[in-house]
């Protein structure tokens, strides 16, 4: 019986467990769960990649698709076929511009667009000193003349000369002559220019006055005039004799 009794209270002593061991053992167990916490998905990961890299390609190819409608296409002149030439057309002085839109229509409304290309009223920008006022206008270089580039035959000739307003061809004899392409260039180049023309109302000899600067007010005779420059030299009279002045065409206006 003594031996049961202290097999029993063997068995009911309590285990001891050392403290350090137990938390060696719960910190261990706390990281293998953050582990497990933090680890991806494989499969997830896999399918953002997908939905990414699509998504990228998707915006390659749309940027590549807007830059190539933002791309403007150049456009061509059309080729102008052998033998066309720039021709001279008489018209009634002051009525170009009208003559010119009613050989546009007859050339539309006819089809004759592949053998007549261009019709040009020939014309320049002009500043003039009008009552003290600056004053920019359009003025035509060739008055009752229009220019047409065409390819000359019975079927062009026909509609040119049959449009309301076109007296004839400039032509030596019964034969149209077209112009030579450095004339037409020369013609072309004027319209182009980028400085209005300063119009001269005045010439050498002529009394003037001076309307701007320091020397305003002042009469004087037009002594040179130098249009590349736009410039005109004026004697004044000063301190009881002629000196000359130098000012701009717009300075000064006729008396």
């Amino acid at each position: 019986m003594m031996v049961e009794s202290q097999e029993l209270e063997k068995e009911k002593e309590p285990v001891i467990v050392d403290s350090e061991e137990t938390t060696e053992l719960a910190q261990a167990e706390v990281l293998l769960e953050d582990d497990v916490a933090s680890a991806p998905d494989d499969d997830s990961a896999t399918a953002s990649e997908e939905v990414e890299a699509g998504a990228s390609d998707a915006a390659s190819a749309d940027g590549e698709e807007s830059i190539d409608k933002e791309e403007p296409e150049e456009e061509k002149e059309p080729e102008r076929p052998e033998g066309v030439a720039w021709f001279v057309v008489h018209s009634y002085s002051g009525y170009e511009n009208k003559v010119k839109k009613n050989l546009e229509h007859r050339i539309e409304s006819m089809g004759m667009q592949d053998q007549i290309f261009q019709v040009v009223v020939p014309t320049e920008e002009e500043v003039e000193l009008r009552d003290g006022q600056r004053r920019t206008t359009e003025r035509r270089v060739f008055p009752g003349y229009i220019l047409v580039e065409m390819l000359m035959n019975d079927d062009t000739w026909y509609v040119v000369r049959n449009t309301p307003g076109v007296t004839d061809f400039v032509r030596s004899g019964t034969k149209p002559i077209p112009l030579r392409q450095e004339e037409v260039d020369k013609i072309l180049k004027r319209m182009e220019a980028e400085a209005p023309k300063i119009k001269v109302r005045f010439k050498e000899g002529q009394k003037v006055r001076i309307v701007d600067g320091p020397f305003e007010d002042f009469m004087g005779t037009v002594d040179a005039i130098d249009t590349d420059r736009a410039r005109v030299r004026v004697l004044v009279n000063m301190f009881g004799r002629e000196t000359p002045v130098e000012v701009d065409f717009l300075q000064v206006e006729r008396v």
